[in-house]
Parts: structure tokens; C-alpha cells; sequence
């Protein structure tokens, strides 16, 4: 995922769906948030996909040098 630059954009921009942070993109997501979606389970498809890609971003310290693929809201 991470050597997919398209996947990867994606991710980063996509916005949160549904709950607390809904309409929040996925990589300015709280980490606590991402931890518990580890720990509970990624949803089986590609907003799950991108999540985890998110905790293994965060997890890594590594959101720092991506947050020039972000998009304006």
C-alpha cells in the first residue's frame, strides 16, 4: 500500500464517514481512535484498508512527512 502513491493520496484525503470524527480525513485522525479500531477490528473493505494503513502510519511516527499529499478541505 504504502509504495501505491494513488492508494496512499487517497487514503490520507479520504473523510471519516460516520461516528465521532465523521467528515475528519483519515490521516488527522487521533491515534488513540485508530488504536481502538485495531484492537476491535478493521472493517473488511477498502475504508478498512485505508484505516489500517493509518495505524501503521501513525504508529510509525511517519504522519509528519505526509502531510504535504493532503488536499484542501
Amino acid at each position: 500500500m504504502l509504495d501505491n502513491p494513488e492508494f496512499l493520496t487517497k487514503a490520507i484525503n479520504t473523510l471519516m464517514p460516520f461516528g465521532k470524527y465523521a467528515g475528519r480525513k483519515l490521516i488527522d485522525l487521533p491515534e488513540p481512535y485508530l488504536v481502538w479500531f485495531h484492537k476491535q477490528g478493521f472493517p473488511n473493505n477498502q475504508l478498512g484498508q485505508q484505516l489500517a494503513l493509518m495505524y501503521e502510519i501513525k504508529l510509525n511516527g511517519l504522519e509528519g512527512m505526509l502531510t504535504r499529499l493532503k488536499t484542501p478541505y
